[in-house]
């Protein structure tokens, strides 16, 4: 009794079935009338529920095809068909010609259909294009921002002098033989801006020093500015 309890009535099986049993029996009765005696009316039935199941499989396990979709239609129209047929709209007593040659020609389409499925299925997976990863992007690394034109010019490198062992500072003026430096227009310029600007606030000439600082040059080229200033 224990086991029973765990038995349960699933109301869409028993449906399931006995719409199988109805459907086998019709196609029984179809093919016997077609001339199809003995057992070979019993395998039509078989063979139309096995490629029914067959192209069903395909469908759950692979995903919707149109081939597992066009073998399940034919299958399932087949046993349609024969349920309707034996409903009394044809003559099972003398079958039409046509009817005749569907049920002989269908071990044939049988055969097709489930070695189409069976076999497609398993060549599938080798057609399919292995997927190719994306080529690697070199890396570019980004130029250097160049900076726009400065209005001043970056100045020439000009090294302190090196200590010497006198404790005496080295004198520093530009001997009076070394030609002034080139200095831009576009320097002089912004040096003629500064040195108004000066003289607007303090009331008085700007020096060198002050001029030197102001615009961050070196000494020689702030006395060249200032000789064009003069």
């Amino acid at each position: 009794m224990g086991a029973l309890h765990g038995l349960r009535v699933d109301a869409v099986l028993i449906q399931a079935v006995i719409a199988g049993a109805l459907s086998f029996a019709h196609l029984h009765d179809l093919a016997a009338a077609a001339g199809q005696d003995g057992w070979k009316a019993w395998a039509y039935p078989i063979s139309v529920d096995l490629l029914l199941v067959a192209a069903w499989r395909r469908l759950r396990s692979e995903g919707p095809s149109r081939l597992a979709w066009c073998w399940f239609l034919i299958a399932l129209f087949t046993s349609l068909g024969a349920n309707v047929a034996t409903a009394g709209f044809l003559d099972l007593a003398d079958p039409p010609a046509l009817l005749r040659l569907g049920i002989a020609g269908w071990p044939a389409v049988a055969f097709l259909g489930g070695t189409l499925l069976a076999h497609s299925s398993a060549a599938k997976p080798e057609s399919e294009p292995k997927p190719v990863p994306p080529a690697p992007v070199a890396e570019t690394p980004d130029a250097d921002p160049r900076l726009p034109e400065a209005a001043v010019p970056e100045p020439d490198a000009v090294q302190d002098p090196a200590p010497v062992s006198d404790p005496a500072p080295a004198p520093l003026s530009t001997p009076a033989s070394t030609p002034a430096p080139p200095v831009p227009a576009v320097l002089v310029d912004h040096a003629r801006k500064v040195a108004d600007e000066y003289r607007a606030r303090t009331g008085a000439p700007i020096d060198t020093d002050t001029l030197r600082s102001r615009l961050g040059v070196p000494p020689h080229l702030a006395d060249a500015i200032a000789a064009h200033l003069a």
